[in-house]
């Protein structure tokens, strides 16, 4: 019954080792020389980004048991393109949520380039804009976008493997910021002890 469910969830952590040999560029140069690293790990950066999307998507979307914030369940709005029973009150709630998973989003793809985000392979660390405040602006945005869709789509399964989002995502920035300490050094260490990973840092300014 809930075969799209599991299928998602066991496609998505397949990505992870995919997403493991695509940052690790030292490793390819040094077997087969820059040209052809930078070619295979965009292949697998590609592979490993959008399979993360469309698994998460399936997640969404995939048949499950729904959940109603008590008290509420009377109110709700039919979206007749997809069939979805949208409750308003989760829709006040996910809205802003959605909203600010969208900004980290685009705010981490416009301050490194798409094709970075691509290839997860950049010639320099970002440290102003977005990156001054979050480490992985991207990420954060996923996280806060799928606890916002699974509460604006009632999505009891969805919503119950948040922590496992949070895990995979964890994972993988462990694994990048392990690559980049190695192309980087000092450069990335210092930045790491400076911004942190995943909760904003905020901007407090000094009056002289």
């Amino acid at each position: 019954m809930y075969i799209l469910f599991i299928i998602s969830i066991i496609g998505l952590f397949s990505m992870l080792p995919i997403h493991f040999l695509s940052v690790e560029h030292l490793s390819f140069q040094k077997k087969y020389g820059k040209e052809k690293c930078l070619k295979f790990t965009k292949i697998l950066g590609i592979i490993s980004g959008w399979g993360f999307f469309l698994f998460l998507i399936g997640i969404w979307i995939s048949p499950q048991p729904k959940f109603i914030i008590p008290f509420f369940e009377n109110f709700f709005v039919l979206i007749p393109i997809f069939n979805f029973a949208i409750i308003i009150f989760h829709l006040i709630i996910s809205l802003p949520l959605i909203i600010c998973g969208a900004y980290f989003g685009i705010s981490g793809v416009k301050a490194i380039t798409l094709k970075v985000s691509e290839t997860h392979k950049t010639e320099m660390i970002i440290t102003s804009g977005i990156y001054s405040r979050v480490r992985h602006p991207q990420y954060l945005g996923a996280i806060i976008a799928h606890f916002g869709l699974s509460v604006l789509l009632s999505m009891f399964f969805s919503l119950l493997v948040t922590p496992l989002i949070f895990l995979y995502i964890h994972i993988i920035s462990w694994k990048e910021e392990k690559e980049l300490i190695k192309e980087f050094g000092e450069q990335y260490e210092i930045y790491k002890r400076n911004v942190p990973m995943f909760i904003p840092k905020l901007k407090i300014s000094q009056k002289s």
